[in-house]
């Protein structure tokens, strides 16, 4: 079958017999094979040919196999799975396998998606290229010598390498988004708490999201309906449907009001993502939506304010990695407590210990009024700047990285460079708002994504304005 075949097409395919799951996945799993110098995956699926084959036999039985039947499946190597290693990236975690698998694994299970494997990602999900992996990065598939975004590089690439029709990744400041944008696929960050982060290895609590990644968004419709909704082992979780349970308003462009950013697409912007952004708007509005310039003012203090959020719930989540509950073994020279525990450290990559550091000093006595509660005031403010926009506009829109994708190596050494990466994606983590990033257009080849951000609970609304705009695309 084509590999860029969409997701209800296969399934389409296997549930009416025309197709076989087993040979979806024997050729996928060949394809992967014949892509490893990317770098994709961290580990494949041994019994991805085996579960394959179990869809088959529901199918020839009569049964009903699930609105993903066959439908390959990658999952970022930070939610966790049963039968696969979950290392997020690190040699911290190195071989660990979890007891569990997280819900959101579950449901795609529940619905006939086979898991191909784990996908390469920046360790821990700190970093927004997938060159801060202890496995090497994950390249490019448009041009292997550019980097992919991050930290779900290796999920965009292997959607984008054909070697999955879908993948999880998560999204704690722009890293679902950022990977699609360099990779050329779709990518959503739901609304917070939309999709259980139940399995989803903690970062950042109060701002990450699980979400899906494809090659349209009808795909990333596809499977956002199935992996959301609540979940009672995840408090944090709601139902994202409008309140009244009507038809989503304003589900397409026509008639659509759309705010465009302005400290989004400053002056100093790149101008081949200015062309791909302004080609945009043009789709837009010939699609019939009314396009204004807005302000969120906020927003120049957001990427601050999220690192030091971020690093801060980092140094309190990470703490569990002290080579005691989770961790690597000595070697047979013996145990003694304070060795024992800072030989830890050398489990950890040099992001992952900036952002442990970070996480010490920001919330500490005599610091936090300073750092930690100022962050938390600019979260505030910023959501109700958003809410307000909101009030007059359907959506807002914005390029999804200031930046095209740049070479391997290019920024490693300038992690305030790559801070400012998360500009335009900060903002829907920090206000619990979902953003969808689309592929639009490209710059010397490489792809360059547009994005748009809806309020609260208007996912479905907002991914079919996303198709809408898709639909405009040169």
């Amino acid at each position: 079958m084509d590999p860029h075949a969409s997701a209800a097409d296969i399934a389409g395919a296997v549930m009416s017999g025309k197709e076989s799951a087993e040979d979806i996945i024997r050729d996928v799993m060949r394809r992967i094979r014949d892509a490893s110098r990317l770098n994709i995956f961290i580990a494949v699926n041994p019994d991805a040919v085996s579960d394959a084959r179990r869809i088959d036999g529901v199918v020839r039985s009569g049964g009903d196999p699930g609105r993903l039947a066959g439908v390959p499946v990658s999952i970022k190597d930070n939610i966790c799975t049963a039968k696969m290693p979950t290392t997020c990236a690190s040699k911290m975690l190195e071989g660990y396998v979890s007891p569990y698998e997280a819900t959101v694994v579950e449901r795609l299970r529940s619905q006939g998606a086979v898991i191909v494997g784990k996908t390469n990602m920046d360790e821990f999900a700190m970093g927004m290229t997938t060159e801060f992996s202890a496995y090497g990065p994950t390249l490019n598939p448009h041009d292997a010598e550019f980097v992919p975004g991050g930290s779900s590089g290796g999920s965009a690439a292997s959607v984008a390498a054909g070697v999955s029709t879908i993948s999880l990744g998560s999204d704690t400041g722009g890293s679902v988004r950022n990977p699609a944008s360099f990779c050329g696929v779709a990518g959503l960050k739901p609304t917070y708490g939309a999709v259980s982060r139940y399995g989803l290895v903690s970062y950042a609590n109060s701002i990450e999201q699980v979400g899906p990644l494809a090659r349209t968004v009808r795909d990333v419709m596809l499977a956002y309906e199935v992996i959301s909704g609540p979940d009672p082992r995840d408090a944090t979780t709601a139902d994202a449907r409008p309140p009244d349970g009507s038809a989503p308003e304003g589900a397409a462009l026509e008639g659509s009001r759309v705010g465009l950013v302005r400290q989004m697409a400053p002056d100093s912007l790149h101008s081949g993502v200015r062309d791909v952004f302004e080609s945009a708007v043009s789709g837009m509005e010939a699609a019939g939506a009314t396009c204004e310039e807005v302000s969120l003012d906020m927003v120049d203090h957001s990427v601050a304010a999220y690192y030091t959020i971020t690093s801060t719930e980092a140094g309190s989540n990470l703490a569990r990695y002290d080579n005691i509950r989770y961790g690597y073994e000595l070697d047979g020279s013996g145990y003694e407590y304070h060795r024992y525990v800072t030989r830890a450290r050398d489990g950890f990559g040099p992001e992952v210990k900036r952002r442990i550091i970070a996480g010490g000093f920001v919330p500490s006595a005599g610091y936090a009024g300073r750092y930690f509660l100022k962050a938390l005031k600019v979260k505030s403010r910023l959501t109700r700047e958003a809410d307000k926009l909101f009030e007059q506009y359907d959506y807002l829109a914005s390029p999804t990285v200031p930046v095209p994708p740049f070479r391997l190596g290019e920024m490693i050494d300038d992690p305030v460079a790559l801070f400012q990466l998360d500009i335009n994606t900060v903002t829907a983590n920090l206000t619990g708002k979902p953003a969808v990033s689309i592929p639009y257009g490209a710059y010397r080849g490489l792809p360059v994504g547009v994005q748009l951000m809806a309020d609260s609970r208007k996912d479905i609304p907002l991914l079919e304005a996303a198709r809408s705009l898709e639909g405009t695309a040169p």
